[in-house]
């Protein structure tokens, strides 16, 4: 290589290197600049998410007393009107047919998981506990007596099997009523009939 060739190249890769040195510590300084600016955002977002309440979080524990007073209020009737909390419920699923069995659970870790819960985990004011029995006539069939089943009101496993735990404390409570089948029998079958018993 000539020399003066060889000038030009060593003062040309000092360059460079120089060059590459500045621009490091310059982006180095900007992402600096941006993580500080981040974590101001994070802090802001965090106070924010403090003031506004999740809608999905369900870590809050709700008085059966609350729920009690929540089925008499305005804003329960404004939502359900006088039907049932379960009637205006739509499962989602994939496919024409609907699976037979519901969701496992809606709620996992304290927030809601799914995207439609069912209609007691959706709401939360309204608690499954023995004594609150409004609440729970509504999933009693009025003719039979028994509990409905989870593929006509939509709950999913653990809702419905805490509805059923709750329904039979209320029964061995005494707090909902139910009938016990009367039968008639002839009693002339059994035992004969008075006179021959005479004889």
């Amino acid at each position: 290589m000539l020399p003066l060739a060889r000038g030009i190249y060593s003062n040309l890769v000092q360059i460079t290197r120089n060059g590459r040195v500045a621009i490091h510590t310059a982006s180095a300084l900007r992402c600096k600049a941006a993580t500080e600016e981040s974590s101001v955002n994070e802090e802001e977002k965090e106070a924010e998410a403090d003031t506004a309440p999740d809608g999905k979080d369900r870590t809050k524990v709700i008085p059966v007393e609350t729920s009690i007073r929540y089925l008499k209020s305005d804003a329960y009737k404004t939502t359900y009107g006088e039907e049932h909390v379960w009637t205006q419920y739509r499962r989602n699923h994939k496919g024409m047919y609907a699976p037979r069995k519901t969701r496992k659970q809606c709620i996992r870790q304290g927030k809601i998981s799914t995207g439609n819960p069912c209609p007691i985990c959706r709401d939360e004011y309204l608690v499954l506990d023995y004594r609150n029995t409004e609440l729970l006539q509504q999933f009693i069939s009025p003719y039979s007596g028994q509990v409905l089943s989870y593929s006509k009101t939509g709950l999913c496993q653990k809702s419905h099997l805490r509805l059923t735990v709750a329904v039979e404390q209320a029964r061995d409570c005494g707090l909902i009523t139910y009938d016990v089948p009367f039968r008639e029998y002839d009693y002339a079958e059994y035992y004969g009939k008075k006179e021959e018993q005479k004889k």
